[in-house]
């Protein structure tokens, strides 16, 4: 039986700059009941057992939400044990420390643990087997979080981008100034995810009660292509930008990439996160990270 949990928490948020962390800081304060703690390297090393422990036990944490990941795809591939130390071994420790303090942790997953040869949208149940040392290393953490006996959530997300850090929407704007054609993948889908949303959806399970770790998908909701991610980009921006559609063979990277990547949210949904248009969701951005074209 889960219910929404009533009255102030301390909430310990680690990877507090990354660009799911700094959406956390953006929203907190439509949160006011609660006291948010916001941490990241060096004091916030979740691979640190006992730096984490003082934290943890310092600011009194009730809920810890894990925002902290080694997200580099391709160098990942020649650098497993950093991976590996930061996506499996830091999740043990906050999961041993929720466990032990009382805790309620939600920790952020990918859509990397599947092969990506699916052919519509993956459920939390669906058979995982990921093909890259990301996803291996991503999987090992959700497994390690699992069996520990913290109570909480796992929440897999995909195609994060955000007003913070880099990221493909960003990255897109910087190379149309440049005045170049952009070959951009067509054959690679997935759903863009606001990580204001997910921010928000994380939030609702946080506010959830109850025994046992639970496994969620979230993103926003349709579904593109890379290309067709980037063609809306330009046009929600203004900018007569040329893009033509490849395929994956024509943009070798180091680590293979999911063919497919949509998940299905109709759990999260039942759970009352909310799950926007991913064009809608983008505009919003777009507001953000181009305010003076948006006045004109």
């Amino acid at each position: 039986m889960y219910k929404i949990r009533k009255g102030k928490m301390v909430i310990l948020v680690t990877g507090a700059n990354g660009q799911l962390g700094l959406s956390l800081q953006k929203i907190a304060p439509e949160y006011p009941a609660h006291r948010f703690v916001f941490t990241d390297l060096p004091e916030g090393d979740i691979t640190d057992a006992g730096r984490m422990e003082a934290l943890v036990a310092g600011c009194g944490a009730e809920a810890i939400v894990n925002c902290a990941a080694y997200t580099a795809v391709d160098r990942a591939e020649s650098d497993e044990a950093a991976a590996g130390r930061i996506n499996a071994d830091g999740p043990a420790v906050l999961a041993e420390l929720a466990v032990r303090h009382g805790c309620r942790l939600i920790h952020v997953s990918t859509d990397y643990v599947f092969d990506g040869n699916g052919q519509s949208p993956y459920r939390e149940e669906d058979a995982v087997g990921p093909v890259s040392v990301y996803g291996r290393t991503k999987l090992a953490g959700e497994e390690r979080v699992c069996r520990s006996g913290a109570a909480g959530a796992i929440v897999r997300t995909a195609w994060l981008y955000s007003e913070f850090g880099n990221n493909f929407v960003k990255t897109m704007l910087r190379l149309a100034g440049e005045g170049r054609t952009l070959r951009v993948v067509d054959d690679q889908y997935g759903t863009p995810t606001y990580a204001t949303d997910l921010a928000r959806a994380l939030m609702v399970l946080v506010e959830r009660s109850g025994e046992g770790m639970e496994l969620f998908h979230y993103t926003d909701d349709g579904q593109t292509t890379w290309y067709g991610f980037a063609v809306e980009i330009f046009r929600q921006a203004g900018l007569p930008v040329e893009v033509v559609p490849v395929d994956t063979a024509g943009y070798p990277t180091a680590a293979k990439r999911p063919h497919y990547s949509v998940l299905a949210k109709e759990k999260i949904m039942e759970a009352g996160a909310a799950v926007p248009p991913w064009r809608e969701a983008l505009r919003r951005c777009m507001d953000l990270l181009l305010p003076e074209s948006r006045e004109r």
